[in-house]
């Protein structure tokens, strides 16, 4: 991208903005020719940064694995390790309950065209940017101990699975987050 026109710049990005507020909205099936139509942009020129639905999806993927991770990074040194970690748990989550299908529509894309080789895997790039945080949360003793990023990744991939179909999923998320965070339990005392 660095070789490119200022102009194509811009039409990437306005087009991964808009694909990702779509895709949010009306899931991965969101038509490409309306967010080519809500970027203002022809749809050749959709096809020129994306050539294919999946490349656009597998965009607007990065992008937002890549804006997370980035978050992780400003939040490690947060005076409040465990406002820090909540945080960037809840923009998680937020992220997982509004992409509706977009995970399983790139996994289905995989499936139909087994040659193709993921480069980016999300996974890895969330633990690696969660590592630090929850290893800070830790040591001021703001985490259950031995739990693991992998641990509060699966809880928040749970719950973004299991609002999925919530008519808000995002809200409900939120809040079964935050009841996962305060316990179903908790001891007076």
């Amino acid at each position: 991208m660095a070789g490119q026109r200022s102009d194509a710049r811009r039409n990437y990005a306005r087009l991964l903005a808009v694909a990702e507020e779509a895709i949010a909205a009306e899931g991965a099936d969101a038509s490409l020719e309306q967010i080519a139509r809500t970027a203002g942009l022809g749809s050749g020129t959709v096809r020129r940064h994306f050539p294919t639905r999946h490349a656009l999806l597998e965009a607007v993927f990065r992008q937002r694995i890549d804006v997370l991770a980035d978050q992780a990074d400003a939040l490690a040194e947060a005076a409040d390790a465990r406002a820090a970690l909540l945080e960037w748990l809840g923009a998680v989550l937020s992220f997982a309950a509004t992409i509706r299908g977009l995970a399983e529509a790139l996994n289905r894309d995989r499936i139909a065209d087994p040659g193709e080789v993921h480069e980016h895997c999300a996974t890895a790039r969330l633990t690696a940017a969660g590592e630090p945080l929850v290893l800070r949360a830790s040591e001021a003793g703001a985490l259950t101990p031995g739990a693991t990023i992998t641990d509060l990744l699966t809880l928040v991939t749970g719950i973004a699975l299991a609002t999925e179909n919530h008519p808000d999923p995002a809200t409900e998320a939120a809040r079964l987050l935050r009841l996962t965070v305060t316990g179903v339990s908790p001891q007076r005392g």
